[in-house]
């Protein structure tokens, strides 16, 4: 059984991010059973990236959150960060490339990732076959596309990608700083849904 300063806790975490607040969340109870100062952390740091960075919008940092909640297949937070995005000003458009942008970097970031590890010429001379048009005129513009490919990358851990994105959104004039906030929040909501 959990104290009410943890239960007190997880409900504001639950609520703050849109969340069913009576719903089941046994990684959350398991951790709150233990130690709640994790808890409050946890709290702190996604209230942070959501809504205090220096570098990216709250709809930037909602459109991030997403391609995370997306790329994890997290129902709840998907539909919560939807939401969130829209209300901070997101097109359909917007969302739907989003989730677009996430399905294509997880389809390269597996492909490359075995062309990085088997290191073999044969693999690294042949065309990939795959579609990536929409990469050429992103809804989102070119920046935060890339961006948001870098986040995923990095979550999916593909050193070849995260290295070639990186590079591409420095190129299209995003700061490092705007950079290691993106992935800052993209590690905080992977973070989230490991004790969701």
């Amino acid at each position: 059984m959990t104290t009410p300063i943890q239960n007190e806790t997880v409900t504001s975490l639950l609520t703050n991010l849109g969340l069913d607040t009576s719903a089941t969340y046994p990684g959350l109870e398991t951790l709150g059973q233990v130690d709640h100062r994790y808890l409050r952390d946890l709290k702190i740091n996604v209230g942070n990236v959501l809504n205090n960075s220096q570098n990216l919008s709250k709809k930037e940092a909602a459109l991030v959150a997403l391609s995370v909640a997306v790329n994890e297949k997290h129902q709840p937070l998907i539909d919560s960060f939807t939401a969130l995005a829209r209300q901070e000003g997101a097109t359909d458009a917007q969302i739907a490339e989003v989730t677009a942008c996430t399905s294509l970097l997880s389809t390269n970031n597996i492909f490359y990732r075995f062309r990085h590890f088997t290191e073999k010429a044969y693999y690294q001379q042949t065309q990939p076959g795959i579609r990536m048009s929409i990469m050429a005129n992103p809804v989102l513009g070119k920046e935060f596309f890339e961006l948001v490919s870098l986040v995923v990358s990095a979550v999916n851990g593909c050193e070849l990608c995260v290295r070639s994105h990186e590079e591409s959104v420095l190129n299209h004039g995003a700061t490092e700083a705007r950079v290691l906030d993106a992935v800052r929040l993209g590690s905080v909501i992977k973070g989230l849904i490991t004790v969701l």
